[in-house]
């Protein structure tokens, strides 16, 4: 539920942990890459991620040198592993170099899919990996590409925490509205979905998020995200939903 109490037992709990909102949305991104599995465990390795940069991931980052990826010795979550992070560390860098903010990157991302009507993070996914080419495949795999069918769950997630406002989403960048945020797909908002009827699409997949969005903008066409909160509860929760509302019995 969308409460302030959500907070600690949830990776969001890494944007409120830091006051500049640069600092927020740098952290917020590995830590909403790095969201995948239990909520326990990931909160526990995107601690791990933070304390090997002393809690100053921008610094970290600007400053980051071969030397330093010393620091990322060993670390593991799932498929990532220090190479991965090494490049995610890397490719953060240029982007700060060359648009001085991560929002700037974002909203270049943006403007670039508007004009090419194409997916805001299939832009995203080619414009964060132009910097090396020569990133590895597996690394590449950690970030989501519509146009290729991922749901980017993740990345769809980072935005609903930076654009949105309120007592959970920290809202601390603007360069679209929230109108434009799809829903964070994962299994549990799936599974409810498809019990309310609000998805009729078997496969967790980018068609099933515009399905799932197009029922949600009906709703509320300002804010259609924030409905995550509610399908996400009853999916850890499914009791708290009476059985007349259920459509579809899986």
């Amino acid at each position: 539920m969308e409460v302030p109490a959500y907070i600690k037992d949830d990776p969001i709990q890494f944007l409120h942990a830091f006051e500049d909102a640069e600092e927020i949305n740098v952290a917020g991104f590995f830590a909403a890459t790095m969201a995948w599995g239990k909520r326990s465990i990931v909160i526990a390795k995107v601690d791990d991620l933070l304390s090997r940069m002393a809690y100053r991931p921008l610094d970290f980052i600007g400053n980051f040198t071969e030397l330093d990826a010393r620091r990322l010795t060993g670390f593991k979550h799932r498929t990532f592993n220090s190479e991965d992070m090494y490049w995610l560390i890397k490719t953060m860098q240029q982007i700060l170099i060359h648009f001085t903010t991560f929002e700037a990157f974002w909203a270049n991302c943006l403007t670039l899919s508007t004009a090419k009507k194409r997916p805001l993070m299939g832009v995203f996914h080619e414009e964060f990996f132009s910097f090396f080419p020569e990133i590895p495949a597996r690394t590449r795999r950690h970030i989501s590409n519509p146009e290729k069918g991922g749901s980017c769950k993740r990345l769809y997630m980072y935005l609903r925490w930076t654009i949105r406002g309120g007592p959970v989403d920290v809202g601390s960048m603007n360069f679209m509205p929230p109108s434009q945020i799809y829903i964070p797909l994962d299994v549990h908002v799936a599974r409810q979905s498809r019990k309310l009827g609000l998805i009729t699409r078997n496969q967790n997949d980018w068609k099933a998020v515009e399905e799932l969005q197009e029922q949600l903008l009906l709703l509320d066409p300002l804010d259609p995200s924030k409905y995550d909160y509610a399908l996400f509860g009853l999916g850890l929760h499914p009791h708290w939903l009476d059985k007349k509302w259920i459509l579809n019995h899986l």
